[in-house]
């Protein structure tokens, strides 16, 4: 059993779930909720912050700011937590409730971005917010897990490795898209090393990382409003988009059967279902080797995703929104 100090030193790491039983799928889902953390942010967070320790970006009453839309958020909460940082936090209205307390309850600060950009959606504006805070306090450190080379190669490190040692014999890996830092540390790690792995983005309907057209987002945690600098294409052979009612449909099939996710993992295993499908692998009978990352848990999600009629409240907020802003 492990002793350790710092929760950051504690990921499990080697906890696959077989969707047979449960869905009928050929797919190993890898859970990476269970961290202090309860996200695959940490490994992100983590590396990101030790960098910035190593390089004397970090020092004694330096105040960490990042723009989440939740998970990443709570990663950094725990590890300021735990190493004397303070911690603000800059997300949009669609965090749910249970995230901002718990970072709250970590002693961070959250700032919640009521108004999407013009332009850049929730995501331009909450990265405006966080550039104007900077210019003005300089004890404010921005990580931006953005453009952070961290956050891709905490996947190229721990993730892929981990994934290959436990299935040498991998056909498919099934990634969801946000920052794009574990797609593309995934992905460069496995071209490298075992480049007859095929790589599957999932995508959310709705973001604009992969040249499709924006369009509203309920969910947090995949897809995007704004580009992402790391995505390098070539290393994706397949893309994915999948619709938030498919989202929603995938969690409540899962937690029917005792498996409780959150809605990026809801996202990847519904949209492993289509590719599966499309592919000639629709059942547990035939089937390659195929993997999928499983980004969260779902507790956090009971009063969104989980509860029934949440999404279509969303939509139909969205669009009276939408309507009065175009007739003002």
């Amino acid at each position: 059993m492990a002793v350790i100090s710092d929760p950051s030193e504690f990921n499990e790491d080697e906890l696959y779930v077989d969707l047979r039983a449960s869905l009928g799928l050929p797919l190993y889902l890898k859970c990476e909720g269970f961290n202090f953390a309860g996200s695959i942010k940490l490994k992100a967070a983590t590396e990101m912050v030790d960098a910035a320790e190593r390089d004397g970006v970090l020092r004694p009453g330096s105040v960490l700011v990042e723009s989440s839309s939740g998970n990443l958020g709570v990663a950094l909460s725990v590890i300021a937590a735990s190493r004397g940082y303070g911690f603000l936090c800059v997300t949009d209205r669609r965090c749910n409730l249970p995230t901002v307390r718990l970072m709250e309850t970590l002693g961070s600060r959250v700032h919640i971005i009521d108004q999407p950009d013009g332009h850049g959606g929730f995501l331009g504006a909450r990265i405006a917010y966080v550039r104007a805070l900077c210019a003005s306090d300089e004890r404010y450190v921005w990580l931006n897990q953005y453009t952070n080379q961290g956050n891709w190669r905490a996947h190229y490190r721990t993730t892929a490795p981990a994934i290959a040692r436990r299935f040498p014999q991998l056909d498919v890996l099934f990634v969801g898209a946000g920052t794009t830092g574990t797609l593309m540390g995934c992905a460069r790690w496995f071209w490298q090393w075992r480049r007859r792995v095929r790589i599957v983005a999932v995508d959310a309907v709705g973001s604009v990382t992969f040249g499709g057209e924006a369009g509203p987002r309920m969910i947090p945690g995949l897809g995007t409003s704004v580009g992402s600098p790391f995505l390098d294409e070539s290393y994706v052979d397949d893309v994915i988009h999948v619709e938030e009612t498919d989202t929603v449909g995938t969690c409540r099939r899962l937690a029917a059967r005792g498996f409780l996710f959150g809605g990026s993992t809801g996202t990847v295993v519904s949209g492993a279902g289509q590719w599966l499908a499309r592919n000639g692998w629709p059942d547990r009978r035939h089937g390659p080797t195929a993997v999928a990352i499983a980004p969260d848990l779902g507790e956090r999600y009971l009063d969104t995703v989980y509860r029934t009629g949440w999404l279509e409240e969303e939509a139909a907020g969205t669009e009276i929104l939408a309507a009065m802003s175009q007739s003002a």
